[in-house]
């Protein structure tokens, strides 16, 4: 069978489906950020230009299965700088798919750079209130949104979904399994979730929640349960994790300017961006853990760059 060719049977018949899924990704690359102990960074930032990071992996299987059910629709949520938002626009314009955003707030003056690409990319912008926005998971929201806006696939806000999982897991390749520990920043706990599903016996995985309020491991434990639907199983994959909640720097979206002199530092140093929203704030808790002694000296540690980027230029910093 051919790279993204799929066989339907329905009623004894076999149906194709060829998929158009027009992103690709490029080959990944590591860089050593320090010797002892050995921390590489796997930068998954680079495999696009623009669905980049992890949102290429949680987008995959979502684009995929609104094009085997024949929707041309795809509905996802998210805030004026949403990474989410940015990435789906344009990879449902890429698959010839029209989207529509449901935006946290009330319409700006002045689109957010981000919502401007969106935008420019074919995606409906559509602002709710803030009230409205808590009840996006529910039924009673999503039924008046199909009867709004048609049949359509609806993507959580994050791409926190099953499919998201799903794809995260393939974050970790083979060559991954050498590192003793696997480090990630979260939001919503997918990425986490696929990832500790791929961890090997030997391997931990070491979250950085940007969240302040220490439900991460909440999150995490849901998507794991509703993805294995087992209780005994996802207990086994929660042991392999720890959440480290205390480098939030405020919580999701909010930074310090020690944070932001931090990412300036170190782009100085390596030559290349981290964010201020979630890699920043890992990064910053890895280097904190190693000065601590948390990892030992023979230990082989990967942190995953799982993008971001763009949001950077809601600093306004030069050359971001």
């Amino acid at each position: 069978m051919r790279k993204n060719e799929h066989t339907d049977v329905k009623q004894g018949k076999s149906k194709k489906v060829y998929l158009k899924l027009n992103v690709d990704i490029r080959s990944m690359e590591y860089s050593e950020w320090t010797a002892s102990p050995a921390v590489f960074i796997k930068h998954c930032e680079r495999n696009h230009p623009i669905v980049s990071g992890n949102k290429w992996y949680k987008l995959k299987y979502n684009v995929e299965m609104a094009q085997r059910k024949g929707l041309e629709l795809i509905i996802t949520f998210g805030g004026a700088w949403s990474n989410h938002i940015h990435a789906t626009a344009y990879y449902a314009k890429e698959n010839g798919l029209r989207s529509i955003g449901i935006i946290r707030g009330e319409r700006p003056p002045q689109l957010s750079q981000t919502l401007q690409d969106a935008e420019s990319w074919g995606m409906q912008l559509e602002f709710v209130t803030r009230e409205a926005y808590r009840e996006k998971h529910t039924e009673d929201f999503k039924m008046w949104l199909m009867a709004e806006y048609g049949p359509a696939h609806i993507i959580p806000e994050g791409g926190a979904n099953y499919l998201g999982v799903n794809g995260c897991m393939e974050m970790l390749e083979k060559e991954d399994e050498m590192y003793d520990v696997v480090c990630c920043a979260a939001g919503t706990g997918t990425m986490a979730a696929g990832l500790a599903l791929r961890l090997k016996p030997h391997q931990k995985l070491i979250v950085f929640s940007s969240l302040k309020g220490g439900f991460m491991r909440e999150q995490v434990q849901n998507h794991l349960m509703y993805f294995l639907m087992d209780k005994e199983a996802t207990e086994d994959v929660m042991k392999g994790i720890v959440f480290m909640d205390e480098y939030h720097f405020g919580g999701y979206a909010r930074h310090t300017q020690e944070l932001v002199d931090y990412i300036l530092g170190k782009k100085e140093e390596k030559g290349w961006w981290l964010d201020q929203v979630y890699t920043g704030k890992m990064m910053w808790g890895i280097d904190d853990l190693v000065k601590k002694g948390f990892f030992t000296p023979d230990q082989k540690i990967l942190a995953i760059h799982s993008g971001g980027l763009q949001g950077l230029r809601s600093l306004e910093i030069n050359d971001a």
